[in-house]
């Protein structure tokens, strides 16, 4: 008898693709699928899943509040592995140990890793009730963001430039350069991950390694060869900067390719 397992996401072409991954682990049985959160806290509800694939960023009641909604109705809890896109979301369900998280799109390699410490934890019995507990907690009583406003060094002067407004950053010789409507220069930062982790992750995507865009300042996604895409810019200079094969899967979530 397989691991019984739930894969909730709202976007079709995520949830084909994991399930077709886990095919491959014999020890998993995939005994539902759900496309909102609503649905999750019915399907967890129903058909009493041990395991619970579950998209963190999804509209209306997202991840947390699936489970803060199973919490508040006293269904029992199974053993969630969070799947997002975003590295900010996946910490903090990392930093309290709620079981594992994968970052897509989702590699085997880490889906592998996932599932062998899922089956750790059935062995040994052990209960994530608290530990998610604390989890929601958190999510729901953080402070409310504050606009958040970073420095931007241009002609030797130091700009004080709203997230909002930054149209996309590159890093290019260990240097991070800014990009807005009527201001471009370096930023304080000297790790590219240092920056991400001070923007809002539903605005800020990396179509690849080099670069950070503001998903609301794109003005064209340009199919290319090979099934590829590039995206154009809003800035001055209309930048064109190449997607790559691994954010393919997420352009398309994004824009609803």
């Amino acid at each position: 008898m397989g691991i019984a397992a739930l894969i909730v996401d709202d976007e079709q072409p995520a949830r084909d693709e994991l399930a077709f991954l886990l095919k491959s682990f014999s020890e998993i049985e995939v005994v539902g699928q759900g496309k909102n959160g609503p649905e999750a806290v019915n399907l967890i509800r129903d058909l009493a899943p041990q395991l619970v694939f579950l998209d963190v960023q999804m509209p209306g009641l997202d991840g947390f509040g699936v489970i803060k909604k199973l919490l508040d109705k006293k269904i029992r809890l199974p053993l969630f592995v969070f799947a997002t896109a975003y590295d900010h979301y996946a910490l903090q369900a990392f930093d309290v140990n709620a079981i594992d998280y994968l970052l897509k799109p989702i590699a085997r390699a880490r889906l592998e890793k996932a599932v062998g410490k899922v089956k750790r934890m059935i062995e040994a019995g052990e209960s994530m009730h608290q530990k998610l507990d604390k989890l929601v907690q958190m999510v729901t009583e953080r402070p409310l963001a504050q606009k958040t406003k970073l420095t931007v060094k241009s002609a030797g002067h130091l700009f004080l430039v709203e997230a909002d407004d930054i149209i996309f950053a590159v890093i290019e010789d260990d240097v991070i350069r800014i990009v807005t409507k009527n201001l471009e220069g370096h930023s304080n930062f000297r790790k590219f991950d240092d920056l991400e982790v001070n923007l809002d992750p539903k605005t800020f995507w990396r179509p690849q390694r080099s670069y950070l865009v503001n998903v609301n300042r794109v003005k064209e996604v340009i199919p290319w060869f090979k099934g590829s895409y590039q995206i154009k810019m809003d800035d001055r200079k209309q930048t064109t900067i190449p997607v790559s094969r691994q954010q393919s899967t997420r352009l398309k979530e994004l824009f609803k390719l």
